[in-house]
């Protein structure tokens, strides 16, 4: 099997993934809770301008605007019926920026069809079974093959029961496969999974690259990533982190990270040991710019823990503040009975 990532990785050491999709088009027009999906058909211009920014920051990996492009996703829209339609406009739209940017630049870039979560939960605490799940991700999977993805980018996800369904369509296209769990709760998944698990999981049922995206800020997403590499799994391993922390600012959500930080965090990334490393909420081209000129100019250095922790934050620092003062009570607690 061609894998173009790989390829990348081969000739240079590590490659960048794009940032952002969603927030990106908030500032473009696009409604809170309107699917974005749906711009790859109502306005396919903003798409192609949003990669193509991508593509001229350095980007060697572009995701295909069709996180939510799955079934269950659609269906609270009433679009349902138009899952091939959307992921194929999808694949073909990203697949049309690369091809414009290898005739202006001369360099190639790769178009991963992005496939998030179904946003339902399976038995016995939902509905959903491999089965049927396999099958909803099959029609997103083909179609965006259909439309020019070169690989299956599963990303977001919390279970690894969903993570299997999607690996199992994303191979039927006969394409590379990548899967990201998410790590938001106390260093593990929604669904309890920690990185260590999950790199297990990720070589037992063959995935050709995996890692973290999104999360809480670039702290902890650093902090997942050590604990996927620390197992010693040898495929390609992603980081794609948040553009900061985010916050709940005058009834929008901002995030805090500036170039510069996302600059230090992509450096502190390949310093750790993954190789496919890219922004995920919040992260504009500026900031992949940023990103891609700090990897291009600054040599590969052992990873200093120290200067991480100065530079991005102590990671999970509530969850370590509120054990300390679980503990203190604890303590205060037992000199009370005493």
């Amino acid at each position: 099997m061609h894998n173009p990532v790989a390829q990348i990785i081969a000739e240079k050491g590590w490659c960048v993934a794009d940032g952002a999709t969603g927030s990106n088009f908030f500032d473009r027009g696009l409604e809170a809770g309107y699917p974005p999906d749906l711009w790859c058909v109502e306005r396919p211009e903003e798409v192609l301008r949003l990669h193509s920014a991508f593509l001229e920051a350095g980007a060697d990996i572009i995701l295909t605007n069709s996180f939510g492009a799955n079934a269950p996703r659609l269906k609270l829209h009433k679009a349902e019926d138009r899952v091939g339609e959307l992921n194929i406009a999808a694949a073909e739209l990203a697949r049309t920026a690369t091809q414009q940017h290898y005739e202006d630049t001369g360099r190639r870039a790769v178009v991963a069809g992005s496939m998030g979560p179904t946003g339902e939960l399976f038995e016995p605490m939902g509905s959903l079974n491999h089965e049927q799940t396999v099958a909803v991700f099959t029609a997103q999977a083909a179609a965006l093959a259909k439309g020019g993805a070169e690989m299956i980018w599963i990303e977001t996800m919390s279970s690894t029961e969903e993570v299997a369904a999607a690996a199992e369509a994303g191979r039927a296209t006969g394409l590379p496969v990548c899967a990201t769990l998410t790590f938001d709760t106390a260093r593990r998944s929604m669904m309890g999974i920690t990185p260590a698990d999950f790199a297990q999981f990720a070589t037992q049922i063959g995935l050709d690259m995996a890692g973290s995206n999104c999360g809480v800020g670039p702290a902890e997403l650093m902090d997942s990533t050590q604990g996927l590499i620390a197992t010693g799994i040898d495929i390609p391993i992603v980081a794609k982190g948040n553009c900061g922390i985010p916050q709940y600012v005058d009834g929008a959500i901002h995030f805090h990270g500036s170039p510069e930080l996302m600059a230090q965090y992509a450096l502190f990334a390949r310093d750790a040991g993954a190789t496919i490393i890219g922004g995920c909420c919040g992260t504009t081209p500026e900031h992949i710019a940023a990103m891609v000129r700090a990897l291009n100019t600054t040599a590969p250095r052992r990873l200093d823990s120290q200067a991480m922790s100065a530079a991005l934050g102590e990671p999970w620092a509530a969850l370590a503040a509120n054990e300390q003062s679980t503990e203190v009570s604890k303590r205060r607690s037992r000199r009370r009975r005493v």
